[in-house]
């Protein structure tokens, strides 16, 4: 799945994340270009990307909004995504902590209501 690939790719369990800083035509053309090998590494191993769960994330003032496809049909663009941080056009530090300090604490919730004991015991930090 890596071979080639030009820009930041992430993979988790259930997701796949590609990224870069993109301020030239060629940058453009790198993520495109990668979403192309993408498509093609999934379509030889019978794999189909979720394409309604695709999105664009432009981040910063000034960003040219560039379009891309993935497997001949567009990717929505977004104004922000979810995962353990807001990250939204204007950059509102203090609304991405907020958001980023409610998962984290329905996380720690979790655990505690499972009664799960973290390593070393109660005394040991738990970071995220």
């Amino acid at each position: 799945m890596d071979g080639g690939i030009e820009c930041t790719l992430n993979k988790f369990a259930n997701s796949t994340k590609l990224s870069a800083m993109v301020n030239t035509p060629e940058g453009r053309d790198a993520i495109q270009r990668d979403l192309n090998r993408l498509e093609r590494w999934a379509h030889a191993n019978l794999i189909k990307f979720n394409k309604a769960n695709c999105k664009v994330l432009h981040v910063g003032q000034g960003n040219p909004n560039h379009k891309y496809r993935l497997g001949g049909e567009w990717i929505e663009t977004t104004s922000e995504e979810r995962d353990l941080v807001l990250v939204d056009m204007k950059l509102n530090m203090s609304q991405q902590y907020a958001l980023a300090a409610q998962k984290v604490n329905r996380i720690l919730g979790h655990i505690k209501r499972s009664g799960q004991q973290v390593e070393g015991g109660d005394s040991a930090p738990l970071l995220w």
